[in-house]
């Protein structure tokens, strides 16, 4: 058995129990998983993890699942990567790059929530899954909801980029695209899912889908060797991700499986939707929504769910948020590739270029340590990049073709 003891509201702190239900009755705050802690702190330990084969669920007991884990098996414990190259451009001492862009059966964060959430759908006895997406939560679904053997309905904006859809629909799912943004498909979403009794992943399962987050702040420990950084640096769609990279920071400390905890939280957002951010550096804890106008699909969210909860966790741990133009975005992704062999999608643009920004800025202090998340592969979006890479060398099949190039390029 599964070590959760409750869903809680995160507003008016009721209790529910454990079922597909995701807002309070009495106030329509969002219910969180409350764990047994004294009893994880018996079961877990750092032996215990690191015996475990190199997956997410090496921290099961920290994850709302009852019994063995169903989906997601090859998920998890991607590098953490020590970027001295890119450390040097920036002027830091000591960078480290959380590369989500590998060890996913679909290349993005998002298999971590999805098998999290397959599994918690599977024990509640569901037979279809179904989500509302930007993209990368579409292939997720679509790509472990088959090889569990679920029905999947999977909802996406019409104007998500082709290769995206591409990527939904070879595993063979039903893929609606909606005219309107993601706003407009998630509300579609919330009547859907009162009609037709399916797991929507990030509806009434979405407690149990957020939780699968922390296993990405719970690797970063780790793999730092059991110590917090100084600084992360971590992109907000919803804003779920980086609250629960704080709560997994603040769950290890509690636990005792890190001595201390001194690290500053920072959100990334595109300047074309940063509602985020831009509550952050006002200093208001309300969130105004806006429109999203972005070459950042992935973080299009112009009513972020967990808003709230991300400025609060940022303003906890004395962080800040930032926010970049399309161009810093693409001059951010070519800057990775090109320093570290690391191909990020634009997500990632975003959270490089802001932590560029927040290091020039002084608000990350060059001597800490920083962690830059970067949650997705560049593959997923290489129509951003179109007109913004360097040329092809076209030549004939002679060597004095060649050494016309190696002129050109004043080799």
């Amino acid at each position: 058995m599964g070590f959760m003891k409750a869903l809680r509201c995160r507003e008016c702190s009721r209790e529910y129990p454990i079922e597909p239900v995701y807002v309070c009755e009495f106030c329509f705050g969002p219910l969180e998983v409350v764990y047994d802690y004294d009893a994880i702190k018996k079961a877990l330990s750092r032996e215990v993890i690191t015996g475990r084969r190199k997956n997410l669920w090496r921290y099961r007991e920290l994850l709302p699942i009852d019994g063995e884990p169903q989906a997601g098996l090859d998920s998890g414990f991607s590098p953490l990567v020590k970027a001295e190259n890119l450390a040097e451009v920036l002027g830091v001492r000591e960078l480290y790059i959380k590369d989500d862009t590998v060890m996913h059966p679909t290349l993005s964060f998002k298999d971590r929530v999805v098998s999290v959430a397959l599994t918690k759908a599977l024990e509640f006895g569901f037979d279809t899954v179904a989500c509302a997406s930007t993209g990368n939560l579409a292939h997720s679904v679509s790509a472990l909801g088959a090889r569990s053997g679920l029905n999947r309905f999977v909802f996406i904006p019409a104007t998500l980029e082709q290769s995206k859809i591409v990527a939904s629909i070879v595993y063979g799912p039903n893929l609606v695209a909606v005219d309107g943004n993601y706003d407009d498909v998630n509300r579609l979403c919330s009547e859907i899912a009162n009609k037709y009794k399916w797991a929507f992943v990030n509806i009434n399962i979405r407690p149990y889908y957020a939780e699968g987050s922390k296993t990405m702040g719970f690797e970063i420990l780790e793999q730092l060797g059991w110590k917090a950084p100084g600084n992360v640096v971590i992109p907000c769609a919803s804003g779920s991700l980086l609250t629960k990279i704080w709560k997994s920071f603040k769950e290890f400390k509690m636990l005792g499986l890190i001595d201390s905890l001194d690290t500053k939280v920072f959100a990334a957002q595109a300047a074309g939707c940063s509602p985020i951010a831009a509550a952050i550096k006002a200093g208001v804890e309300v969130i105004r929504p806006v429109k999203p106008d972005t070459i950042a699909k992935s973080l299009a969210i112009g009513n972020p769910a967990d808003g709230f909860y991300a400025t609060a966790a940022v303003k906890e741990s004395g962080g800040w948020g930032e926010h970049v133009s399309d161009q810093e975005i693409i001059d951010a992704i070519k800057l990775l590739a090109s320093t570290e062999g690391i191909f990020a999608e634009t997500a990632g643009g975003v959270t490089l270029a802001s932590a560029k920004k927040l290091i020039e800025s002084g608000r990350i202090d060059r001597d800490s340590s920083t962690v830059v998340c970067i949650t997705g592969n560049g593959l997923k979006t290489q129509e951003a990049l179109a007109g913004h890479t360097g040329r092809v060398h076209h030549i004939k099949p002679n060597l004095a073709s060649f050494e016309d190039v190696m002129k050109s390029i004043g080799r």
